[in-house]
Order: structure tokens, then sequence, then C-alpha cells
């Protein structure tokens, strides 16, 4: 992050992988070891896939729902992924900034990179597999996706990870996972503690630079 960015009270963390490298599952384990951890749930127009529920893993809307919502300003950030529409609620920013809490989200590349606009303190976390040959295995072990579907999965995860690599604070690799969550528990500790972020007002200090007037 660059040091002459504001910092603003509460962590806006951006979790972003391909698919099949556990980032939810770390996102998951996270929020479950922070008490002011909130967890940001997607809002998209898709239909439901398997076991997800309403509310826990996505919040299923229609499309006029969704303009609705882009038009009344509820969302930090929005996309179109594969005809279908994607967005993360800007009452989860307001609420980490209000608790100086921990926001976490689990998006892809493209709507962590709306969300740094926006937010140029927000922290961005890319977990990568241990190889693209393991990641390859992960995928073919879940029995779900055809020869064709994999494919296009291993491509995909090469120019996210390529796009990941490339702008993102944080690089952790999930080659252990209980070494990539101590990892990425690291990165939250070393954020809480910035300067700018750290709560002085019981401290009584001066802010920097007052008291230099007049020399």
């Amino acid at each position: 992050m660059n040091e002459s960015t504001s910092l603003q009270p509460g962590i806006l963390l951006v979790l972003s992988a391909a698919s099949g490298t556990g980032k939810t599952t770390l996102a998951r384990r996270l929020l479950g070891e922070l008490p002011d951890g909130i967890f940001s749930i997607s809002v998209t127009t898709r239909k439901p896939r398997g076991r997800e529920q309403d509310g826990v893993d996505y919040h299923f809307v229609d499309v006029t729902s969704f303009q609705e919502r882009i038009e009344r300003g509820e969302f930090v950030e929005w996309a179109e992924v594969h005809g279908h529409f994607y967005g993360s609620s800007q009452a989860v920013v307001e609420e980490a900034r209000a608790r100086r809490g921990v926001a976490i989200f689990d998006i892809d590349v493209q709507g962590g990179h709306a969300i740094k606009r926006k937010h140029p303190d927000a922290v961005l976390a890319f977990v990568l597999p241990p190889s693209m040959d393991e990641l390859e295995r992960r995928l073919r072990d879940r029995g779900t996706d055809s020869e064709d579907t994999i494919r296009r999965r291993m491509l995909a995860a090469r120019s996210e990870i390529e796009r990941g690599i490339a702008t993102y604070d944080y690089v952790i690799v999930n080659d252990d996972f209980e070494r990539a969550y101590k990892e990425l528990h690291s990165v939250v500790i070393a954020e809480r503690c910035r300067r700018g972020r750290v709560d002085l007002a019981k401290l009584r200090l001066e802010m920097p630079g007052t008291s230099d007037a007049g020399h």
C-alpha cells in the first residue's frame, strides 16, 4: 500500500483466488476467529447451485431487484460474470468503518480492483494453489465437471492468478492450510497496527504538525 494512502477505521479485506484454491475455507475460518469480523455475502442474479442457501452462500435476487439496488447505491462493487450479475454490499463497508471491524470480501480480482478504486486503503490478498498441476487435480477430484469445463476453468484460473500476482498487496500460497491461515491472520494483525488505524484518542496527543505551528 502506498504510504500516502489515507487509512480509515476498520479493514476492508478482499480475498481472491482461482476456483479450487481454498479461499472460501480460509475466509470462513478467519471469520470464525475474528470477533469483529463481518462477512460480505454477495448478491447475485444466478440460481442457487447444489446445496447453496439464500442468505448464507449468496443473496439470490432477480435482475429487476439487482438493478434497483444499483440505482439506490447499495453496492460497493458489482459486475456481470458469464451472463449473471454479482455485487457486494456497501452496508458491509459502513458497518466495518463504524465498528472498526474487519469486512471480508470473498470475490474475484475484478471486484477487488473495483473496491480498491473506491477505497484505496482496502487490503487485497490473493490465495495461490501450490502449483497449476495441483489446482487441476483438485478440480478433477470434484468429479462434477466435464473435460471441456475443466480446461476452461484452468484457463480462467491462469488469467486470474496472473492478474492477482501483479496487482494485489499480499500473496498467500495455500500448500498447507494451517500455515496459509496463519499467514492470512498475520496480515490482519499487521494491518490493524498500521499508523492511522490505531485508535489514539485516549492518549490525547497533539496531531502531527500542530506543534510546529509558527516555526
